[in-house]
């Protein structure tokens, strides 16, 4: 194939991972992103939630090559560990004995996946580099450098929008004939916080769980990271009776904070400046159609399919577009008409359904997670699942160990949450949840339905 001229608008995850698949096939990759050079920056808690690598992200990461760099910075998280309004602790396996999830600071894999991508000789970085406009079908980009104010104009071959939620090159789409777009907010936001590592270096809780204190309409949950730290994330209503809104003193912070989360604020000694130090930030969800304008400009990752983080499928999803996409080039070779036009008819599904599925795992997590009868029925899933693995495999695990579709998982989920309601509708299920009535019922259902 021809050495193109491609560029990569957007140096962040999805960006950087793309341009390292793009060189490892000789293409001449330019990466554009507004900000600083990130290699250069000292990565700090504060700004963002802690990352879940999981099989697709994997799949992502080692197909080009750099898999094993960023083992070095993940920790595995085997399960949630739920911590009760009364100091209670229930554990919930992700999956199988042996999966896991990995925690991994956004910061510090952004960090080191552009060194990974500046070190390929046929991949030049630009940073401090913000995308004024696009021409699509001159296939020209004009840049205006952040700090000098120099106004530039670049042409290439191929353009890809790897630039977030709140793209540019996205944003000139919009702008053309038959592009639908819609974006929405939670009525909640975000805030990071932070458990520092013991004096020793060691974490203050286990290091090897996803930790959640479900509150029902609200909740926090923390991911522990490679110095014995754990980021923390607090996820809450902008307004109400429990809300941001609410939380304007660090009297009041510490008192909503005693009042529920009792267990972990001794283990949070800069609570009061960490939460009026660190934005509180909002979560937004971009849909759009299509991905991509001909045989010119794609987009890929949060441009695409910017989703809410309760699945922690954001990232991974992104890193799937990659390996997709590197796929459809094998298949299509320089037709990239077609490698577009597939790209944008098999994933558009998968991004609406990842949305929809992290939509319902931010009720799982903050309200279900405390439920017993949620814990429950996960728990005859799992039964079944291991008794017939043929027949069951339960939706988290579709998720997050597999590569089913994500569309396609979630259709499997709908209908095993059908037959799971008609099995916690048994009369004293409780007490027979492990009978041979229930895994005969399940039996039934599942060659039926």
């Amino acid at each position: 194939m021809a050495k193109e001229r491609i560029a990569v608008v957007g140096g962040g995850l999805v960006g950087s991972l793309w341009s390292v698949y793009l060189s490892r096939r000789g293409f001449d990759v330019h990466v554009f992103d507004r900000r600083p050079d990130i290699r250069q920056m000292k990565i700090v808690q504060g700004k963002s939630i802690n990352l879940a690598l999981s099989e697709r992200g994997w799949r992502g990461l080692d197909g080009a090559g750099i898999g094993p760099q960023v083992r070095e910075v993940a920790l595995p998280m085997t399960g949630r560990l739920m911590h009760g309004l009364d100091g209670s602790l229930t554990y919930q396996p992700y999956g199988k004995e042996g999966q896991a999830i990995y925690s991994v600071s956004r910061g510090l894999l952004n960090q080191t996946m552009v060194k990974l991508a500046g070190e390929r000789d046929n991949v030049s970085l630009y940073f401090s580099h913000r995308c004024a406009d696009i021409s699509p079908d001159e296939k020209s980009i004009t840049f205006i450098h952040e700090e000098t104010g120099e106004r530039t104009t670049h042409h290439f071959d191929r353009i890809f929008g790897t630039d977030g939620a709140f793209s540019a090159v996205r944003s000139r789409m919009q702008r053309m004939d038959r592009f639908d777009y819609s974006q929405s907010y939670l009525n909640h936001g975000y805030k990071e916080l932070e458990i520092p590592a013991q004096p020793d270096g060691t974490h203050r809780m286990r290091k090897d769980v996803l930790h959640i204190w479900p509150r029902q309409d609200f909740m926090m949950i923390a991911l522990p990271n490679v110095d014995g730290s754990f980021t923390c994330t607090l996820f809450l209503a902008f307004e109400g009776k429990e809300s941001f809104e609410q939380l304007t003193t660090p009297e009041a912070v510490k008192g909503f904070f005693t009042r529920w989360f009792p267990d972990v604020i001794e283990m949070m000694p800069e609570l009061t400046d960490d939460f009026f130090t660190n934005p509180t930030s909002s979560l937004v969800m971009v849909k759009c159609y299509p991905w991509h304008h001909r045989d010119a400009v794609c987009l890929m990752g949060d441009a695409a399919h910017a989703i809410v983080p309760f699945y922690g499928q954001g990232m991974n999803c992104g890193f799937e577009d990659c390996t997709v996409l590197d796929g459809l080039i094998d298949k299509h070779g320089d037709n990239w008409s077609e490698v577009f036009s597939e790209f944008t008819r098999i994933r558009k599904p998968a991004g609406d359904a990842v949305l929809e599925l992290a939509l319902r795992n931010y009720i799982e997590m903050r309200d279900k997670t405390a439920d017993p009868r949620f814990l429950l029925q996960k728990k005859i899933e799992a039964r079944f699942a291991s008794r017939h693995p043929e027949l069951w495999v339960p939706l988290y695990s579709q998720v997050t160990f597999t590569h089913i579709p994500y569309d396609q998982a979630l259709r499997n989920g709908d209908r095993q949450e059908a037959i799971m309601q008609r099995v916690m509708s048994m009369e004293d299920i409780a007490g027979r949840w492990d009978s041979d009535d229930v895994e005969t019922l399940m039996l039934s259902l599942v060659e039926r339905m």
